[in-house]
């Protein structure tokens, strides 16, 4: 058991119907119906491998697309594909979730054998807006139909989606009310990693904080600050704009008008008391990049950025400031990138940061969907330390939160006795 919850050592596997929850969301190209991307399927896939190889019934429980509009979901059969080839055994789909077909095939399943069910979020009792419009209990989310109906055709809840572990869902939270249960490898991976960053890390510990994600930013920030974790804290992004514009630094309308039209306003103000107590632990960008009228990439001081231009990157000397500063620590942590990188004429900034990431002898962790694409863009996806395959459920992590199925695994272990270490 660790941080008080069930790990795979506390159960014996062979012959027991595993029930187990991972993310492997990923983008999906519609006309071909094939994935863009396969990292979080290949993190999960010791956790998968093990229920097998140890003679575990798997039953693998996923989302595909974001779940606030509908016409973002997919099936997940192409997952099945990819897993098959990285597991190294089949993986059989079904598209059903809770009806009979599903139900049969599970209890037809021999020792060693996976399937895969399509998108659970196709069950609208999955869904954000479900969630967040009912708010149902733990309890009152074991009573739901995905949980009622397949529950009893179980032995054990495996949850290895340490991605979506900020949410509050069936999948992720009602199966530990009625069923003993353990989180997989890779949750229990991701929990250590992220907990070290937090408890004792090695010094000096610099947080890397840019992207578009602000809300989530500024309550990492604090907390990260508040509790000591961080010694620096370089920004960038919409993150770095808006502490700018509290700093009674102007960098230009057109940023100004963004930061309102995107309902980020209130961030400016929420930054000032920050920025009095945290600022010299705060690193703010010097110089600033833009395009011009012809689309070329221009650089000024941040406080002469025209008005009609917007910023989109930190400029030249911020870059090679925060590289040598990444290159001087000892742990880093990155969730943001520090501009438009996905443009050649705004990514020097993020591209910068991201080689002194591959350079620096700190243990680097980044999270988050932009960061790791940014790290796949520059092919240093090797040269980090850890890559963590959430974005949403880190960050909440990081402001002090109990994460919701962190708490339902803790309940679970509480509950249901485990068995005895498994040989």
């Amino acid at each position: 058991m660790r941080f008080g919850i069930n790990t795979l050592d506390e159960f014996n596997l062979a012959g027991k119907t595993v029930l187990c929850r991972v993310d492997i969301n990923q983008p999906v190209d519609r006309q071909t119906g094939k994935l863009k991307s396969i990292n979080r399927i290949q993190a999960c896939v010791p956790t998968v491998r093990e229920l097998a190889e140890h003679g575990a019934k798997v039953v693998l429980l996923a989302h595909q697309g974001s779940d606030i509009e509908y016409k973002n979901f997919y099936t997940t059969a192409p997952h099945a594909e990819v897993l098959t080839e990285l597991v190294g055994r089949e993986v059989r789909f079904l598209d059903d979730v809770t009806g009979p077909a599903a139900r049969e095939a599970i209890g037809a399943l021999k020792n060693g054998e996976i399937l895969l069910l399509d998108n659970v979020r196709f069950c609208a009792e999955e869904q954000t807006l479900f969630e967040m419009k009912l708010n149902l209990t733990h309890e009152q989310q074991a009573k739901t139909q995905v949980v009622t109906k397949l529950a009893p055709l179980a032995d054990l809840y495996v949850c290895d989606a340490f991605a979506a572990a900020h949410r509050d869902q069936p999948t992720l939270c009602g199966f530990e009310q009625v069923l003993p249960s353990a989180m997989g490898r890779l949750f229990e991976q991701e929990f250590c990693v992220v907990s070290g960053v937090m408890e004792s890390p090695d010094r000096p510990c610099v947080f890397v904080l840019g992207g578009a994600k602000v809300s989530d930013a500024f309550l990492m920030m604090e907390t990260v600050l508040s509790k000591g974790a961080a010694d620096t804290v370089l920004t960038g992004g919409l993150v770095a704009n808006i502490l700018l514009f509290a700093k009674g630094i102007h960098i230009g309308q057109a940023s100004l008008d963004f930061i309102q039209k995107s309902n980020y306003g209130e961030f400016i103000e929420k930054s000032i008391p920050l920025l009095e107590k945290y600022g010299e632990k705060i690193v703010l960008p010097t110089d600033a990049a833009y395009l011009d009228s012809d689309g070329k990439r221009k650089e000024s001081m941040i406080d002469s950025v025209p008005g009609e231009a917007g910023v989109l990157d930190i400029g030249s000397q911020t870059a090679a400031n925060y590289a040598d500063i990444i290159r001087a620590a000892k742990t880093v942590f990155v969730n943001g990138p520090m501009g438009v990188f996905e443009k050649p004429e705004t990514e020097h900034g993020t591209k910068t940061v991201w080689n002194a990431l591959a350079q620096t002898a700190a243990y680097t962790v980044l999270g988050g969907g932009d960061s790791i694409t940014a790290t796949e863009q520059y092919g240093l996806v090797d040269q980090m330390g850890y890559i963590c395959t959430g974005g949403g459920a880190l960050i909440r992590f990081l402001t002090g939160e109990e994460l919701p199925v962190v708490k339902a695994l803790r309940h679970a272990a509480k509950t249901f006795p485990a068995d005895q270490p498994k040989e």
